[in-house]
């Protein structure tokens, strides 16, 4: 399996929602309830650039899997060299190591990016995303418990952190 991350362009935006709407019903991986438009993203979108928050496409043997981002935390500029890392994934590329590989892409660009802290916001119930940030030397750093009304349930947030710098 070869994998490769290539800077998401404008065209790749329809591919990138797809993909986030792809995981709303399941209620584990985002607080959006309802699926969100492409032009719902794209000041989201355009928030991102190569040398300061990355918008990546993940490839795998050529063929497009998901998208990993780079969100700023909080806005404030004293919050500069902190982010939070977003990891979509096609249905196909799950549980086989990718979001491994996508963690390790992150953690391998902040240098360059001058970023010294990656958090993960993840619902407390979604042990497979907790499992994957643990192991990659994330540790938990708040629990925010039943902080979001997901319809059928209350769940909390997970903050996890890992210092690069």
């Amino acid at each position: 399996m070869t994998t490769k991350f290539e800077y998401a362009k404008q065209e790749d935006l329809e591919k990138i929602v797809s993909t986030y709407n792809s995981t709303i019903a399941s209620r584990l991986v985002t607080a959006d309830l309802e699926n969100v438009s492409v032009e719902s993203k794209k000041d989201w979108f355009n928030a991102h650039s190569i040398n300061k928050r990355p918008l990546w496409i993940v490839l795998v043997n050529d063929k497009y899997a998901g998208w990993m981002s780079f969100n700023s935390f909080y806005g404030r500029p004293a919050y500069d060299g902190t982010v939070e890392v977003s990891i979509y994934l096609e249905e196909f590329a799950r549980g086989k190591g990718l979001g491994k590989q996508c963690l390790q892409k992150a953690i391998d660009a902040s240098a360059s990016l001058h970023i010294i802290t990656l958090l993960g916001f993840i619902f407390d119930h979604n042990e497979p995303s907790l499992q994957l940030f643990y192991k990659m030397g994330f540790e938990k750093w708040a629990h925010l418990p039943k902080i979001a009304n997901m319809i059928d349930a209350e769940r909390g947030l997970i903050i996890v952190g890992k210092r690069i710098g």
